[in-house]
């Protein structure tokens, strides 16, 4: 079996201008996911071939790149991880296929995904462990990244759909501030909480990812010099504000308590100023308001496809349809007031920190495929729609990874990605070798 990929940056800049090598990339992808697939069932469909042509002359060139089969491609079936649109072949591209096809990037397959990135599970299975779930609804593309066959693949959050699967999995997940990334052609399940993000093994692979689609800054990865220019890592001390939550003594595993305290006095050993801040009431109303908002929007968007095909959608899917249509106006309007109000307030809200510290989910993944985990770590910041990080912390006892979730203020992503190489630096994460 072939090596894991190598990250993105190494890989761009190796590609650039080397057909030779960008084939290469591509082989040894393939042969990688021949090798896992079987097993890991990250993608529910790959290309037989690819075709580099004349893209080497662009920043992405043979670079693999996984898609969330919520993202519409022309070339390729799309989905959405429902029976009801099997086969479906859509018209265009979704703009986030089209800007990497722009730069040159390979898509490598489309990666599962939950029913409609709601709760009904995909196929994929964990990288580190079969027995347990990657986390939703970005099941593939995270798997995908961990398991080495890509260096990078895109995922969508509403609630918790990319930070959660990426500390599942083991990897770096980033979810940018709410449309940093266009989502045209993105299948939405509630389009005032959904965005598009990306999976990656490091924290400057995401940024590089955020250069090139967020900023539109292709120069930044010309050279290894001129990233270093474009991503400078600021090493003054950092002030990072931990935000416990009020779920932490209900639903914090022991692991995950251990892990989060041992992360907090290393980033204290390594010169950060830790403080404890207390959000108090805020929280539980932050998260009935994405609720709220889910419920009511999913409706919008899934229910006339539901009314028409009924017996292909889960119960999950059912409930929360149901949810929506019965929801009062009035309760969906207070809750997009809220949302507007914390996103206003979200620099106010950092309380003079750099970041935020918190957690990404309750512990490791829940063992077992009828449920991708719990998304209540995640609510408040997809509903302010601030930037986030999943940087890998450390393992459990069963062998599973943990991860630490950074939080940003809106629109300052940039700032947000530096201080998260800093404390990935910090906690220097060492993955383990995944055995086919």
């Amino acid at each position: 079996m072939t090596k894991p990929a190598r990250s993105l940056l190494a890989t761009l800049l190796a590609n650039r201008h080397d057909e030779a090598a960008a084939r290469a990339t591509l082989l040894a992808a393939q042969t990688r996911a021949d090798a896992l697939e079987p097993w890991l069932r990250a993608f529910m469909h790959r290309p037989d071939t690819y075709d580099v042509g004349s893209a080497v002359t662009h920043p992405l060139a043979g670079v693999p790149i996984g898609v969330k089969d919520l993202a519409d491609t022309a070339d390729m079936p799309t989905s959405y991880g429902s029976p009801v649109f099997d086969g479906h072949r859509p018209e265009r591209d979704a703009r986030i296929v089209s800007m990497i096809r722009a730069l040159g990037g390979t898509i490598f397959g489309k990666t599962a995904t939950t029913e409609f990135a709601w709760r009904g599970p995909a196929a994929t299975v964990n990288p580190w462990n079969r027995a347990h779930t990657p986390g939703g609804s970005s099941s593939g593309s995270a798997a995908a990244v961990a398991a080495g066959i890509v260096p990078l693949a895109i995922g969508t959050q509403t609630v918790g759909s990319i930070i959660r699967p990426a500390a599942y999995c083991g990897v770096v997940g980033y979810k940018p501030s709410y449309r940093a990334v266009p989502g045209e052609g993105v299948h939405p399940l509630a389009a005032s909480l959904d965005h598009v993000g990306f999976f990656a093994r490091s924290v400057e692979d995401v940024a590089v990812a955020h250069a090139l689609f967020v900023e539109r800054a292709p120069h930044a990865v010309e050279s290894e010099a001129a990233w270093r220019d474009h991503f400078p890592r600021n090493t003054s001390a950092l002030t990072l504000g931990v935000v416990r939550t009020p779920f932490w003594d209900e639903l914090v595993a022991p692991h995950q308590r251990d892990n989060f305290g041992a992360s907090l006095q290393a980033l204290a050993e390594g010169g950060a100023r830790i403080v404890e801040l207390d959000y108090g009431a805020d929280l539980p109303r932050m998260r009935q308001a994405t609720l709220t908002i889910l419920a009511v929007e999913a409706y919008r968007a899934i229910g006339d496809v539901a009314a028409r095909e009924p017996a292909l959608m889960s119960e999950h899917m059912r409930l929360l349809l149901s949810e929506g249509a019965a929801m009062p106006l009035e309760r969906y309007q207070q809750a997009l007031l809220l949302q507007a109000q914390v996103r206003s307030q979200s620099a106010a809200l950092m309380q003079s920190c750099d970041a935020l510290m918190t957690l990404p989910a309750s512990g490791e993944a829940p063992r077992g495929h009828a449920d991708t985990g719990d998304a209540r770590f995640c609510a408040p910041w997809s509903l302010m729609g601030a930037p986030a990080v999943n940087v890998p912390s450390g393992w459990s006892e069963a062998n599973l990874p943990l991860g630490l979730q950074i939080v940003g203020a809106f629109g300052d992503d940039a700032k947000l990605l530096s201080v998260a190489a800093l404390i990935e630096s910090m906690l220097r994460f060492e993955p383990h070798a995944i055995a086919a």
